[in-house]
């Protein structure tokens, strides 16, 4: 398909909710986040919406849920806004091809993190706004809100408390970058940041308007609000293609070609530069901890519109 040539977006839906009902949803919740199995793995939501505000929805797109790593994105922007290249001595771009929660990766690289969405990178990020904003919390949320210019966007103490009481994989690797150096202020604030970021909760409909300024060079299309500039709006855009889904990010540029973000609630927002933001969520996930059905409704749309970035 050209890249000017109309895209029948509802005629698309209709195929899709077809489509949902052939995919065998082999996946599993995850199970290391206790308010996270109390989610019903059944659901499945999608919304998609232009850069020229048409919105296509199916299926539980106006559910919130946790959407987990993919704040790191919103975390990223932020510090990139404040830091500058300044941010790029504390942490790398490059994908990990471990786990996310890699130590091994993350000792031999002397505490300096591969890229920002491992949860190793994603914890400098955290110490980062922590060191640079007057109230964290409080301020981070109110950017989050800002770019989509939704006031009704929040954490849910649940799921932070729920991550705080089995974060030990992630006070490990704070703890060994701290050892390194690259942690300046104290480890139980950034951590309590982190799990905060992390429980942030969304409807797929707030999620795809949410990152909608990805596709239109760092503005917000339907505010005109400048959220970053079009060299860092591209940058963050590669990081997502290189790094989103942590040692499956390859398979996901090779099945979807899109840049993109998950997370281990099940969702996964995906960018198409120019044209479109879509976000989907469906719990169970592969043994990757990416969403399962997910990925797979992503590869379906990219491949019968022919509209992947490659």
């Amino acid at each position: 398909m050209k890249p000017d040539e109309f895209i029948d977006y509802q005629a698309l839906f209709s195929e899709i909710a077809i489509a949902v009902q052939t995919i065998d949803d082999i996946g599993a919740v995850a199970s290391y986040i206790p308010e996270l199995l109390e989610v019903d793995p059944n659901k499945f939501g999608i919304h998609l919406t232009t850069i020229d505000n048409q919105n296509y929805s199916f299926g539980d797109s106006n559910e919130k849920f946790s959407i987990q790593s993919i704040s790191k994105v919103l975390a990223l922007t932020l510090a990139f806004e404040l830091e500058d290249e300044n941010l790029w001595n504390r942490v790398g771009v490059e994908p990990s091809g471990t786990a996310f929660n890699s130590l091994v990766q993350l000792e031999y690289e002397k505490g300096i993190p591969r890229n920002p969405f491992i949860n190793a990178g994603a914890l400098v990020i955290c110490d980062i706004l922590v060191s640079r904003l007057k109230n964290p919390k409080h301020d981070f949320v109110e950017f989050v809100r800002m770019i989509s210019a939704n006031p009704n966007i929040n954490y849910c103490s649940r799921i932070a408390e729920s991550e705080k009481l089995t974060g030990f994989k992630n006070a490990a690797l704070i703890n060994l970058m701290k050892s390194y150096g690259n942690i300046e202020n104290d480890i139980e604030t950034v951590l309590d940041f982190y799990f905060n970021l992390c429980s942030l909760e969304m409807t797929c409909m707030e999620l795809a308007h949410e990152f909608l300024f990805l596709a239109y060079g760092g503005v917000n299309p339907a505010t005109d609000h400048k959220v970053v500039t079009a060299v860092r709006t591209k940058r963050i855009n590669a990081i997502m293609q290189l790094c989103g889904f942590y040692d499956e990010a390859g398979e996901f540029s090779f099945k979807v070609g899109l840049p993109g973000k998950s997370g281990v609630g099940g969702g996964i927002i995906a960018i198409h530069p120019e044209k479109f933001s879509i976000a989907v969520w469906s719990p169970r996930l592969n043994k990757k901890g990416n969403s399962y059905k997910g990925m797979k409704v992503l590869e379906f749309i990219t491949t019968r519109t022919k509209s992947s970035i490659f």
